[in-house]
């Protein structure tokens, strides 16, 4: 897989000669993943995860015409895809109210825990959830490094381009505890992304995990 980028100087030359964004980020060309997609391939590497759900969506749907959820949701999806392509990460899937995101070595080099930190807190100002902000949409962020399977996944019309593994489950349930406009980051996604050590840290029980798993929490 090449990574050749699709922005710049070298767009018009790629579209010249037939090749098309990818889905998951258009910042780069999408033939290797397609190739990847067809030919049903895949393998285990390391990389990080991002998952970020909106807090409270269920209670506010009841409130709210579904025309207005609507919009709350396309304006949600439109600033996680921004902070997610602007960092060099892969687009997985939307699921309702939440996104799912990987940032492995291919696009974002081996700084692909920090960069996906930095996707994190991007997110979080991009919905209000700064100091000081009223979210637009309350969020609730988890990050984790490890291995995962990367590939496609499903046959014909159905294969896409996921991640597997217990990686991306820590990462799942970690977003499900983060509190409104908290981030919380294994330590192995720390040291990786840089993040100073003396921050403090606590043992989490995640559901379905036989040990606790250590995290240090960020606000933006």
């Amino acid at each position: 897989m090449c990574a050749a980028p699709f922005g710049g100087i070298g767009g018009p030359l790629m579209r010249a000669i037939g090749k098309k964004p990818a889905e998951v980020n258009p910042n780069m060309c999408g033939t290797c993943l397609n190739f990847v997609s067809t030919h049903h391939g895949g393998a285990e590497i390391g990389l990080s995860l991002l998952f970020a759900d909106i807090r409270g969506s269920t209670s506010l749907a009841e409130t709210i015409p579904a025309s207005e959820f609507r919009v709350l949701i396309e304006r949600f999806y439109n600033a996680a895809a921004n902070a997610v392509f602007e960092h060099d990460g892969f687009l997985d899937k939307f699921v309702g109210d939440e996104v799912v995101a990987s940032f492995a070595p291919l696009l974002a080099g081996e700084q692909h825990a920090a960069r996906a930190v930095e996707a994190a807190q991007a997110l979080m100002k991009a919905t209000g959830n700064g100091e000081g902000d009223t979210p637009w949409a309350p969020l609730g962020a988890g990050v984790h490094t490890g291995i995962a399977w990367m590939g496609a996944v499903g046959d014909g019309p159905a294969a896409s381009i996921t991640t597997l593994g217990d990686a991306v489950n820590v990462a799942a349930r970690l977003a499900a505890l983060a509190a409104p406009g908290e981030i919380l980051v294994t330590t192995d996604a720390a040291m990786a992304a840089g993040i100073d050590p003396t921050l403090p840290r606590r043992m989490l029980d995640l559901r379905g995990k036989l040990q606790q798993t250590e995290v240090i929490s960020l606000r933006v």
